[in-house]
């Protein structure tokens, strides 16, 4: 594994939560793996999750990991070619990708997007270029338009807990009191989309109008404005907040309740609840489910260990045989 970036980066969805599973039942059998390798983690957008996770996953397979807050530490990065550079942009992307990956055997890269140029944020040229320049492999730890650790960890988790052989599991929109972008639920779709292909789900998206998200993510995908009737027999919940994709970044006033409290999970078959933290309670997601007994939360968070330890596992494995 050269890149990290989608569920088209990976062919069978079986095989990695397997093998996240086996890394999960013993996190240090492969230390050796990682000896005299560096995992470099650049971040331009905050991190509790992500930054923790990967970290603890890479020195688990024994790599020496080092950080940096671009946003904070690092010089303002220039990504278009051919300009003058005598504005507030210090270095170009060129030469500051291209010098992390001589420092580190892997990157991981984490970025937002703006939710005010669509077509800007959806091209991904902060993330592609970051590939194209620094010559290393590369883990995306959230993109403009998708988090794919995080849905690997949302598989793994679903793979755990589940009752029935073909759960039922429902994306579900939440209220938030600003713009949020759509990487997570892209990601998300686009996962469970595949995972249904591959007969291990039954994958319905529940959103009010006007909350569409992308085609691109969401093909084969039960998509419906009826709340209640999505969470009806729902054996996992997944809950999260995006903006629109149509009328890029912006947010639609919501009449009706979609905040998820007991009593609608009571439609559902005693589904476990999803979310991928953090999370704003009693707004997005009522406190009396996230201290029940159906929230997943914490262990959704815990497992986010073992979805990147697989990637790094995958990616260290390829590079000992470009020896």
């Amino acid at each position: 594994m050269k890149k990290f970036f989608s569920v088209s980066d990976v062919d069978d969805l079986t095989s990695i939560v397997d093998e996240a599973l086996a890394l999960k039942s013993s996190p240090y059998a492969l230390q050796a793996l990682g000896k005299n390798r560096t995992l470099g983690l650049v971040f331009l957008n905050p991190s509790l999750r992500t930054r923790l996770s990967t970290q603890k996953a890479a020195l688990n397979l024994g790599m020496n990991v080092m950080v940096l807050n671009m946003d904070k530490e690092g010089w303002a990065l220039e990504t278009r070619d051919g300009v003058i550079m005598d504005g507030t942009t210090v270095e170009h992307i060129r030469e500051a990708a291209a010098v992390m990956g001589e420092y580190c055997d892997i990157l991981g890269l984490r970025s937002f997007p703006s939710l005010k140029d669509k077509q800007a944020d959806y091209t991904e040229d902060l993330f592609n270029k970051f590939v194209r320049f620094c010559g290393v492999p590369v883990v995306s730890l959230e993109s403009a338009t998708r988090h794919p650790l995080q849905s690997l960890t949302d598989l793994i988790t679903i793979s755990e807990h589940k009752n029935v052989e073909k759960p039922k599991v429902v994306l579900a929109w939440a209220p938030h009191v600003k713009a949020l972008p759509q990487a997570v639920p892209n990601s998300f779709a686009e996962w469970m989309s595949k995972a249904q292909e591959q007969g291990l789900v039954d994958f319905t998206i529940a959103h009010p109008q006007g909350y569409e998200l992308s085609e691109e993510f969401t093909n084969g995908a039960n998509i419906t404005h009826d709340l209640d009737g999505a969470l009806t027999g729902a054996d996992f919940v997944y809950v999260k907040n995006w903006s629109s994709f149509h009328e890029y970044g912006k947010v639609y006033p919501v009449s009706t309740n979609w905040m998820l409290d007991n009593e609608k999970l009571g439609l559902t078959n005693n589904a476990k609840v999803m979310h991928c933290l953090p999370v704003r309670r009693d707004l997005e997601l009522s406190s009396e489910i996230l201290d029940g007994p159906n929230s997943l939360v914490i262990k959704e968070a815990s497992n986010r260990v073992w979805a990147a330890q697989t990637v790094l596992k995958r990616m260290l494995q390829k590079l000992d045989t470009l020896k």
